[in-house]
């Protein structure tokens, strides 16, 4: 059963956060229903490679960015650049019930789709924008990309090896996190609205800007500035308020020790051989971060005699969290992830399949998300036109003749 059956978004994003956040709905069972420019679509399909392959080993234009963000949509390739287009999506807009978009703040207005034009249409539609830096503020009119924001809002600045250690220098995150980030606060924000509109029967406008959610991610280190107002340092991976709790060497490679509290600490100890945890200078963590630099070279030293997956198996068995640091390859075949099925692989229409990497919440019940595979260009243009609009096929051919769709 999916969870939010009656629910129509129209989507008007590009790239990786509105996609995201419309992939979760979309995966919660609302009607996603991508507006793509005809011909071109979401830059992402052209980012690439690698791009999906057929059976027969054949490459199709299906990019791998662009399957991880668009699950379970519907794709409408419509040009509202041209007023017969506006006032197409104008009739869908009157039958939704979100409409999220992530272009330039003010850049819709010209079109008729901005939030005062359209809740005039459609007082229950909840609209939200993305923008790198919201609707208010000096930088408001600037683009935001992901890379950027972690520059800006201080993401960089706490990542990475430190400046004295080889490879030292700010990093950015593997993964595009304020975009995902964003798209997360986006999702929620949306469920929220939907819920304050079962009850006041009242739509809302929805801002969120990556910078705001990049800043409000710093979390504890933010927290730590604050209280202390004493600049936060990259820590590699070590971590400013806990100690062990970083990668270490081992005889045949990486283990990553997560101490999180001083009984974890004593049986570490325990299975090292040491009496570390009855030193007054070990003995709670926070005398642990304050002699940070003599406890870990003991523990570099003691470490060197052991082989990572025993070293695990024994740390796992007294309660120390721990983990190898798996490339890739290694997380899809980890017996764990396997048995949670985060890899799936759905029908699609041009690729006979694609992989998606599960959705991660899992409900009770028979409630579901739905798994199907994101949209060809326009794959599904006619369908919705007709069943939303009620136009017949030959004014929908007429409209692709026009360039409309």
């Amino acid at each position: 059963m999916s969870l939010l059956p009656d629910i129509k978004v129209l989507d008007l994003t590009r790239v990786l956060a509105g996609p995201w956040c419309t992939q979760i709905l979309a995966d919660y069972g609302a009607t996603v229903i991508k507006i793509e420019k005809p011909g071109v679509g979401d830059d992402t399909r052209h980012w690439g490679p690698p791009f999906a392959k057929d059976a027969d080993g054949n490459l199709t234009s299906e990019a791998a960015y662009y399957l991880s963000a668009n699950r379970g949509k519907q794709s409408v390739t419509l040009d509202f650049a041209k007023p017969e287009g506006a006032a197409l999506l104008r009739q869908l807009v009157a039958q939704a019930d979100v409409l999220i978009e992530n272009y330039k703040v003010g850049s819709l207005r010209k079109y008729g789709l901005d939030y005062a034009s359209l809740k005039a249409l459609n007082p229950r539609l909840i609209y939200c924008s993305i923008t790198g830096f919201g609707q208010t503020g000096p930088y408001a009119s600037r683009p935001g990309y992901d890379f950027a924001i972690q520059a800006v809002g201080g993401l960089m600045s706490i990542t990475g090896e430190r400046d004295a250690l080889p490879g030292g220098g700010p990093q950015k995150a593997g993964v595009a996190v304020v975009d995902v980030m964003t798209g997360m606060y986006a999702s929620t924000a949306i469920l929220a609205a939907l819920a304050n509109r079962e009850r006041t029967g009242e739509g809302r406008y929805i801002d969120v800007a990556l910078l705001d959610v990049q800043v409000a991610m710093l979390a504890n280190v933010g927290m730590n500035y604050l209280v202390s107002g004493t600049v936060p340092q990259r820590w590699g991976n070590a971590h400013p308020n806990i100690v062990p709790y970083q990668a270490f060497d081992t005889g045949d490679g990486q283990i990553v020790i997560a101490v999180g509290n001083d009984s974890q600490f004593a049986s570490l100890c325990g299975v090292l051989g040491k009496e570390w945890s009855s030193d007054p200078r070990f003995a709670s963590n926070p005398a642990r971060v304050q002699h940070r630099d003599l406890l870990l070279p003991l523990l570099a030293e003691a470490l060197q005699v052991w082989r990572g997956p025993q070293l695990a198996a024994a740390l796992e068995a007294v309660g120390v969290p721990c983990g190898p640091i798996n490339n890739l390859a290694q997380v899809f075949a980890d017996p764990q992830v396997q048995a949670r099925e985060m890899r799936v692989d759905v029908p699609h229409p041009s690729a006979g399949s694609v992989p998606q990497i599960r959705h991660p919440v899992r409900f009770s019940g028979d409630a579901t998300v739905a798994m199907q595979a994101p949209p060809t260009l326009g794959q599904h243009t006619d369908a919705v036109l007709g069943e939303m609009l009620g136009l017949p096929a030959h004014e929908i051919a007429a409209l692709r003749q026009q360039g409309l769709v």
